[in-house]
């Protein structure tokens, strides 16, 4: 973040603000707020229900089993926080594109530039269509699986996003090597070993006791690509051919 910019802010409107807090509160992502790197918002979407039960579900139209999020509280809650009729809206939702390295990057970008980024933390069946409509701009899925709300995924996005700030890990370089980076040629990271040099029978490769830099090097590199090739096919360097570790 440049020298005078404003600090960005990840919002987060939920039904369960307790929980997003929490997280947002500990590790990695505290202290990036508490380094004044990050800023978060929490927004309770049942304050902007239709009626005193601070109801904000209800039945399908047509039928069917499954509550739907009513599009006035959700509606509402983007506009009470949204600041630039630009802002990224996100939809946490199994039928959104998947998230990956190359979005985080993407988000982390369009955070810093335009400050906010808003994520919708969807709850039973779904939300109604038309808040999608109005106000979502994009919808974002972790997995081709099914959980009980869009908290998990939300949380799941900023911590990405977050620990790709500068200034947030104290090694810039740890984040910038890990798994699925472009460093890594978008393979899986190698193995990694500290004290003690020998446990349980297990020890230490030699090569990494040896103090050998160059040597150390390749051989993380060569076992990232055993590693990737031999776990993640999918990921690896088709000129690299099939191997295994050894």
């Amino acid at each position: 973040m440049s020298k005078g910019a404003e600090t960005p802010v990840i919002k987060v409107l939920t039904l369960f603000p307790e929980m997003v807090r929490t997280v947002l509160e500990t590790s990695i992502p505290g202290r990036a707020a508490k380094q004044d790197l990050v800023r978060y918002e929490v927004v309770d979407i049942r304050d902007f229900s239709v009626d005193k039960h601070r109801t904000v579900d209800d039945t399908a139209y047509g039928g069917g089993a499954g509550m739907i999020m009513m599009v006035p509280p959700v509606v509402e809650a983007v506009e009470s926080v949204r600041k630039r009729d630009d802002a990224t809206v996100i939809l946490t939702t199994p039928q959104g594109a998947t998230f990956d390295e190359v979005m985080t990057l993407d988000l982390l970008d369009d955070l810093q530039l335009k400050g906010e980024l808003i994520l919708i933390c969807g709850h039973y069946k779904g939300i109604d269509e038309r808040a999608r409509e109005l106000v979502v701009t994009r919808e974002v899925s972790i997995g081709d699986y099914v959980l009980s709300g869009g908290e998990l995924p939300a949380l799941v996005i900023a911590d990405a996003l977050v620990r790709r700030i500068e200034g947030v890990l104290h090694n810039e370089d740890s984040a910038g090597n890990d798994s699925f980076t472009l460093a890594r040629g978008g393979g899986l990271d190698c193995q990694w070993y500290t004290k003690p040099p020998e446990y349980r029978g297990l020890k230490v490769p030699d090569v990494l006791l040896s103090g050998h830099h160059g040597n150390i090097e390749k051989w993380r590199s060569d076992q990232a690509a055993s590693r990737t090739r031999n776990r993640r096919p999918d990921l690896a360097d088709p000129d690299e051919g099939i191997g295994s570790d050894t």
